[in-house]
């Protein structure tokens, strides 16, 4: 039974030996915050990231001086043997830096709005078909030298489109819409399937959710119909900082992966980025798209509970929070928690100063002192087989 819309079928993309597609799992990536050209700060948090299991990571490289500093962060982490893949990120004066990055880098992130860029004059009149031919000609013209530099290392491309900074012509032609974003998109993709470049990763970026997601939904449609199959980045951009950045980030991202649009993430806050990290893997395993911790499953408590939960939740979550891949159940009574649980690989549940142990639906453990419960619990898991020691660390 699919619980969620099948993946949607993409070609696979690759980041440095990361693969971005639907036969991969999805990516977390994340962007570092320091000056690019303070090499040693920006190694020291790209390191930081990449022992948090980030998995792709962006350096902004808006300069000639930046783009040279990212060839020489490159080199360090060689050095180092961190092999994480690296994406330069490319605005203004596109061409020349984007054709300087590509030499060294996994990937060059390049903004459709910005990167053959026209100072805004506040037109109107919508633009003639010459003049829409005329754009796209310059537009390939610049876009050209970055194909063949992609090409001819091979490595990717991302067209990263921002609803905040279309061009003027798009939002003449379309206004400030999803629509928009999408044509933005596809103008960039059309020429590179022209000239034989696939290996790009897409993405359709807001910062209200609403617009985001409908970006992303016509975007999947258009590029299917015309036959683009190309991984999708998901993200919703300058989502701010704290709960709130966090639950935006969920909905957006996680409404798209269940409807499966989707191939690589980025939860963007306005905070360190190792932040960022956790978030994007807890979407993921909400999802059962990765599964890289314990998933806990608790009620949220009642009248009914006969022991104090929170505190039990956390002496189960202290015990076995290293056996990554189970599914542990801590529920407060014996009325709604079996069946609620009934998912987990174990279950613990609380009855009037004892507690029973399920493994799956069944109980195999019953009346044990709920001063004795965790022990219990570990003894179960080394019975089974499923039990290993913490790290040292």
């Amino acid at each position: 039974m699919e619980l969620f819309a099948p993946r949607r079928m993409t070609r696979v993309v690759y980041v440095g030996d990361v693969g971005v597609g639907s036969s991969e799992p999805v990516r977390v990536q994340s962007m570092i915050t320091e000056d690019t050209r303070n090499v040693d700060a920006c190694v020291r948090e790209i390191v930081g990231l990449a022992e948090a299991n980030c998995e792709i990571v962006r350096v902004t490289a808006p300069t000639m001086a930046s783009t040279r500093a990212v060839a020489e962060i490159k080199r360090r982490l060689k050095k180092m043997k961190i092999n994480i893949p690296i994406v330069a990120d490319v605005h203004h004066q596109g061409s020349n830096i984007a054709v300087e990055a590509a030499k060294t880098v996994d990937k060059v992130r390049i903004n459709p709005g910005l990167f053959v860029y026209r100072k805004p004059i506040g037109r109107s009149i919508d633009y003639s078909p010459a003049e829409v031919e005329e754009e796209l000609e310059a537009i390939e013209r610049q876009l050209l030298p970055v194909i063949r530099v992609c090409k001819d290392r091979g490595i990717s491309m991302r067209v990263g489109v921002n609803h905040g900074s279309l061009s003027e012509r798009l939002l003449v032609m379309y206004g400030d819409t999803p629509e928009g974003m999408v044509e933005s998109a596809m103008e960039y993709l059309r020429i590179c399937e022209r000239h034989g470049f696939r290996d790009i990763i897409v993405s359709l970026k807001a910062s209200r959710v609403p617009i985001m997601m409908a970006a992303n939904r016509l975007f999947a449609q258009t590029a299917d119909k015309e036959g683009i199959r190309v991984p999708v980045h998901l993200g919703v951009t300058e989502a701010g900082d704290g709960q709130y950045a966090r639950v935006k980030s969920a909905v957006g991202i996680g409404t798209l992966l269940a409807e499966g649009v989707g191939d690589t993430i980025r939860v963007s806050l306005a905070e360190d980025p190792l932040e960022e990290i956790p978030v994007c893997y807890e979407i993921l395993q909400s999802l059962g798209l990765r599964k890289t911790t314990v998933e806990y499953i608790a009620c949220p408590s009642c009248g009914r509970t006969q022991f104090d939960l929170p505190t039990v939740l956390n002496e189960v979550r202290d015990a076995t929070s290293h056996l990554v891949g189970l599914d542990i159940a801590v529920m407060g009574c014996i009325v709604n928690g079996p069946g609620e649980m009934a998912d987990a690989d174990y279950g613990y549940v609380g009855k009037g100063g004892t507690i029973a142990l399920y493994r799956g639906r069944d109980a195999v453990k019953q009346g044990i002192p709920q001063e004795n419960g965790v022990q219990e619990l570990v003894s179960l898991l080394k019975q089974d087989g499923v039990w290993r020691e913490p790290d040292a660390d």
